[in-house]
């Protein structure tokens, strides 16, 4: 399976063993709870997909590597402590409580969060001397003296022999308590991930040319060639700063996170190829419905790979505008709440100083939320920004409620309805000027494209992208919705031809 339906596994797993009965104990007993075990290549986003569970299921996350790890570390340090049997006075052995077990209940104290998952990644390159204790801990959760607290669920992963020496294969002991999900590199999936990251386009655009060059682990008469997805994400987040200080980008650069030399070449040659066509095209002229007659006639008679350079660049721009509408959306909706319950709080005769308080515990409360799920671990990027927006607001309302600093005649409440009714307003506008732009790039594509692949890929790529479908759910798009139809009579046509000619009538 690719690591999406991993995913999708795993939550359903977890959230099931969260389950409880009426009398608050769980359903799946702590013995019956099988730990699940990822096997897969490295790099191919295992230890990404627990936080995004994490993040989705509202619960802590707590992760360790155990090639990190000593026999010490992970069951607890002896000590010896005195204890009497039948009136005798003996010496006995007891451990202090394990690194593991610990990081949990800081967790649980730090964030209030009180269930979560236990990600142990590398747990089949354990040392020998810990070797033993882990048949224990995946059956009965306890390291050492010390079990895991209830309600927290175990994931693990590891790597398979072939691409890491220190494996040590478990026996069918061990692997008769783990559920085990073989997961494979899947580029349609990590693509979805790179574009919701905002990874440098070019990446994604070089791959969809070259798809059988996104996971490649190889023995060369070099020694070891390897290209991940890890790599792939990483060599992104620099090329972005690489192009935002006009520093130049080389095979030297791509050779440090790609370790294949006939990939780092034509990914450097594309990558130039990629900024040629950036230049030429006039990107940002398509998208304000100019069509200038120079890119139009270029297009045309392109070659397939650059019409779907240019039409990848498109769509990156058109993403990226889409997807902070959504978050703009997301933010206001987030911002009702606290809003509201300002305006619950105030009486007729309530003034400045009691909004401004009031905004203020509002301001806190949303603080110490953010606080609590970065400590649990589960804290998106997407949440975290949505969260300090609404604190902006709040803390930028209170000073100028204190101040005064609004209309005569406006009270707090209602100076705090307009500056909101005008964040809407914005929103709406901005929103009607990505629509404007969506339109000029459907009206590019037909023009320049007609009805060909260009159209197809188009509409696919806006209904699988996570922000771009949000976007013309939300606020709609009369081009998707006709070329979209279109494409759906013309799949149906066709098959009914193809079952028309099976009939052989």
């Amino acid at each position: 399976m690719n690591i999406k339906q991993a995913k999708e596994y795993i939550r359903n797993t977890v959230d099931l063993y969260l389950k409880k009965d009426e009398f608050g104990e769980y359903r799946i007993p702590v013995v019956r709870q099988r730990p699940i075990f990822l096997l897969g290549a490295p790099g191919v986003g295992k230890t990404a997909v627990m936080e995004q569970i994490a993040q989705e299921l509202g619960i802590a996350l707590v992760s360790y590597s155990m090639t990190h790890h000593t026999r010490q570390s992970a069951l607890g340090l002896p000590f010896i402590e005195q204890k009497e049997y039948e009136g005798e006075t003996y010496q006995v052995s007891e451990y202090t409580m394990s690194e593991i077990i610990a990081s949990i209940y800081d967790v649980m104290r730090e964030s209030g969060i009180q269930e979560g998952i236990l990600f142990l990644d590398e747990i089949n390159c354990v040392s020998e001397t810990l070797a033993p204790s882990m048949l224990q801990f995946l059956q009965y959760k306890v390291f050492g003296r010390h079990k895991v607290p209830e309600g927290w669920v175990i994931v693990t992963a590891g790597n398979p022999p072939e691409y890491n020496k220190s494996v040590r294969e478990f026996d069918v002991v061990t692997m008769d308590r783990l559920k085990v999900l073989d997961v494979e590199a899947d580029y349609g999936v990590w693509k979805e991930y790179a574009q919701d990251r905002r990874l440098a386009n070019v990446v994604t655009s070089y791959l969809d040319l070259k798809k059988e060059h996104f996971y490649r682990i190889e023995t060369t008469v070099k020694g070891r060639s390897y290209v991940t997805a890890r790599g792939w994400e990483d060599l992104s987040q620099i090329l972005l700063l690489y192009e935002e200080e006009k520093l130049p980008v080389d095979e030297t650069l791509v050779g440090q996170y790609l370790r294949n030399d006939r990939i780092v070449k034509e990914f450097t040659a594309y990558y130039d190829l990629y900024n040629k066509y950036k230049k030429n095209y006039h990107i940002e002229e398509i998208l304000e419905g100019k069509l200038p007659e120079e890119a139009l006639l270029r297009a045309r008679t392109a070659a397939f790979d650059e019409r779907l350079s240019l039409l990848s660049m498109l769509m990156d721009k058109m993403q990226s505008e889409m997807k902070e509408s959504v978050e703009a959306a997301d933010y206001l909706g987030e911002l009702v709440a606290p809003l509201k319950a300002v305006r619950m709080g105030l009486s007729d005769e309530s003034g400045s100083a009691r909004t401004g308080e009031l905004l203020e515990q509002q301001a806190e409360v949303r603080g110490k939320l953010m606080a609590s799920l970065r400590k649990a671990n589960s804290l998106s990027d997407a949440d975290r920004k949505k969260h300090k927006k609404v604190i902006r607001f709040l803390e930028q309302g209170k000073k100028e409620v204190y101040a005064g600093d609004f209309q005569t005649g406006l009270d707090a409440a209602s100076y705090l309805k307009q500056q909101f009714d005008e964040e809407v307003a914005k929103m709406k506008q901005v929103t009607e000027q990505v629509k404007e732009r969506l339109h000029a790039l459907f009206s590019f594509v037909e023009e320049t494209f007609e009805e060909g692949n260009e159209m197809l890929i188009l509409v696919t790529e806006l209904t699988v992208n996570t922000s771009s479908s949000r976007f013309i759910t939300m606020f709609g798009c009369e081009d998707y919705q006709r070329h979209n139809e279109k494409l759906r009579l013309s799949q149906r046509r066709d098959e009914l031809q193809q079952e028309i000619g099976k009939l052989q009538l």
